[in-house]
């Protein structure tokens, strides 16, 4: 990609304009669109020993799907966007273009299973070393007898949010998490989400929501010498000590002033 505008007016360009970009090399463009539909799917050995659960050893009838054939089932249903009885005639026709041998559980099966499969998280499998955490929030709506009431009587919706708040690795890894009301403030919820990384922290990355003193403080108190990586604001200002004790943030604003936004952006990371 090359960008059209010149370096010298980008500084001074309108934030509502977005930068046009000319494509040069078109081949691996289209091969990169041709790759997104590319699908490879294929079960792990360990994931098929631990298909079948083994036996409890007490009298009734015996579980027959371990909890990793119910996420599997599950989680291919999330990624395809399919209903309980299109994922029940799908993953049995996935097992036999791969020449497994599994049994595959029913919609029942899944639909009651659902609220008590124990899902595995990914934070267990996250590296030793330390991490680049990147922190942000997203919406949930939340969905119930409200709003199908006032579909039915054709009273004024209510609508209800959540804030999901997460953390997560250079890989893409879920590493940590909470869930708040729409109402929280995104800062408030890094002490919670520090709390749950058991790893030492070497980066630590977010937008301009985050740029506050409590924020900063508390990734160098969960891992001193953490580098904190944070947009800061357009009105932001040095800080009172930056003569004699100048700040991480204050670095930030000289290389915004000196290089530009988007030069610090690609030179920190």
């Amino acid at each position: 990609m090359q960008r059209m505008t010149e370096p010298h007016k980008r500084p001074h360009r309108h934030p509502k304009y977005k930068t046009a970009y000319r494509v040069k090399n078109w081949r691996a463009y289209d091969q990169s669109l041709r790759d997104r539909g590319d699908i490879t799917l294929w079960i792990s050995q360990d994931a098929i020993d631990a298909w079948t659960p083994p036996q409890t050893g007490k009298r009734g009838a015996q579980p027959l799907y371990a909890d990793a054939a119910i996420e599997t089932a599950l989680t291919l249903r999330l990624l395809f966007r399919l209903p309980l009885r299109q994922t029940e005639g799908f993953l049995p026709a996935l097992l036999t273009l791969m020449d497994v041998t599994l049994p595959c559980p029913d919609h029942t099966t899944r639909s009651r299973r659902h609220a008590t499969v124990a899902i595995q998280r990914q934070s267990a499998q996250a590296p030793e070393e330390a991490l680049f955490l990147m922190v942000d929030r997203s919406g949930l709506k939340v969905c119930g007898h409200g709003e199908w009431h006032s579909q039915k009587h054709g009273e004024k919706p209510h609508k209800r949010w959540k804030k999901w708040h997460i953390g997560v690795d250079a890989q893409g890894r879920i590493v940590a998490s909470t869930l708040t009301e729409s109402q929280e403030q995104d800062p408030s919820q890094v002490l919670a989400l520090l709390s749950q990384v058991e790893h030492r922290i070497d980066r630590f990355s977010g937008d301009g929501i985050f740029d506050h003193a409590p924020v900063s403080t508390a990734v160098a108190h969960h891992s001193p010498g953490a580098r904190v990586i944070i947009s800061p604001r357009k009105d932001a200002v040095l800080s009172s000590q930056v003569a004699t004790a100048p700040t991480q943030r204050d670095a930030h604003l000289w290389a915004i002033e000196s290089e530009s936004r988007w030069g610090w952006k690609r030179t920190s990371g």
